[in-house]
């Protein structure tokens, strides 16, 4: 028979551990006392958008998501071969704000580039409208390829691009679909696509700008620079391309020196497609009237003393033909940047693109 004290003992604890579970009881079920500050909830990271395949486009795996505002997803197509990846930037209030539709910007980076080029240049990241970094590939050079039977296989970048890529991304974001409110950029090789896409589709993009472009294919220097991207032969042009270290691997594997615009020799006509496709054509040039139009280069090193040459042949020609532009050669850098030596590089394109980037905003802002 068990002694009065320790019987007293477990009636005690007994006691005791009923208080505490009718106190915790209270605790979890009773709402805070009015003097008491509630504890705030933890904010709710907004979802990315979710992307819905389509216009040729199917997804292949989750997106890369850094942050609700910097997602890359990876995409194939009937159009090329391979996967492709597609990295977008959106503004800081685009979840936050769901009956607000938005301009677009479409980034087009240069030769041995990725589309993980445009971190280097902030400006880029703009909370006014959403800025679109498709792949185009080492040597894609924007442009549905003469030759579909290379080692890289279809290599239609032109199509992908003007034909897939905007629809699809107007279908799932919240865009602003008119010509007024979307924009194509580019440098490098990506100034060549960012004017012929213009001139291609002058229905699609309102605005346009190229930087260190290789924008006159009638240039024998830029045609050679073409021919280096298909033969695989990096040199200067490719060195100081990229955000990464400033040296590229290569323009991936080797294909016929006719594989993108056939015949580079003017001979007999042989070079028809260089001249059909080349930018500073007046003929082309002329499809720009009504076009937002800028224009930069430096004119230092042995790429962009070039990119300077036809730049400025471009700026001619679209004064002969009374077509508005805002054209800017800084020269050794000086005037642009602390940063820019007149060169080939992100030190010259980021403060260039932090430059046209507040003048692009306030042409969509005026848009009707």
């Amino acid at each position: 028979m068990t002694s009065l004290p320790t019987a007293w003992r477990r009636h005690a604890k007994a006691a005791v551990v009923a208080a505490a579970m009718a106190v915790s009881a209270l605790l979890v079920a009773a709402p805070a006392h009015a003097d008491q500050p509630a504890v705030p909830a933890a904010p709710t990271v907004p979802a990315v958008p979710v992307f819905t395949d389509g216009f040729g486009l199917t997804q292949v795996g989750a997106p890369e998501v850094r942050s609700n505002t910097d997602l890359t997803l990876t995409v194939t197509t009937g159009q090329l071969s391979g996967t492709h990846k597609i990295r977008i930037f959106l503004p800081r209030d685009y979840a936050a704000d769901p009956g607000r539709r938005w301009p677009v910007t479409y980034f087009l980076h240069g030769g041995a580039g990725t589309v993980d080029d445009a971190a280097a240049a902030p400006a880029l990241r703009s909370d006014a409208m959403i800025t679109v970094v498709p792949d185009g590939g080492l040597k894609g050079w924007y442009a549905d390829w003469l030759m579909q039977n290379t080692v890289l296989g279809k290599a239609n970048w032109q199509t992908f691009h003007t034909g897939q890529v905007v629809p699809f991304i107007d279908a799932n974001l919240r865009t602003l679909t008119d010509r007024s409110h979307r924009a194509v950029v580019g440098l490098s090789m990506g100034g060549y696509g960012a004017l012929r896409y213009a001139e291609y589709r002058p229905d699609l993009f309102g605005h346009v700008a190229a930087l260190s472009g290789g924008i006159d294919l009638g240039m024998a220097e830029i045609r050679g620079t073409v021919l280096a991207t298909e033969l695989n032969l990096p040199g200067a042009w490719c060195a100081a391309s990229t955000s990464g270290t400033g040296q590229c691997v290569g323009y991936g594997p080797y294909v016929d020196s006719d594989a993108i615009f056939d015949s580079p020799y003017p001979v007999f006509g042989a070079d028809h497609v260089w001249n059909e496709v080349n930018p500073a054509a007046g003929a082309n040039l002329a499809k720009l009237a009504g076009t937002d139009i800028a224009l930069y280069t430096g004119d230092q090193g042995p790429i962009d003393h070039f990119t300077a040459i036809a730049t400025n042949t471009v700026r001619t020609r679209l004064d002969q033909l009374g077509i508005p532009h805002r054209t800017l050669d800084y020269g050794d850098g000086s005037t642009l940047s602390p940063t820019c030596n007149g060169g080939h590089n992100y030190g010259c394109w980021a403060p260039a693109l932090a430059d046209y980037v507040p003048r692009l905003e306030a042409a969509f802002a005026t848009a009707s």
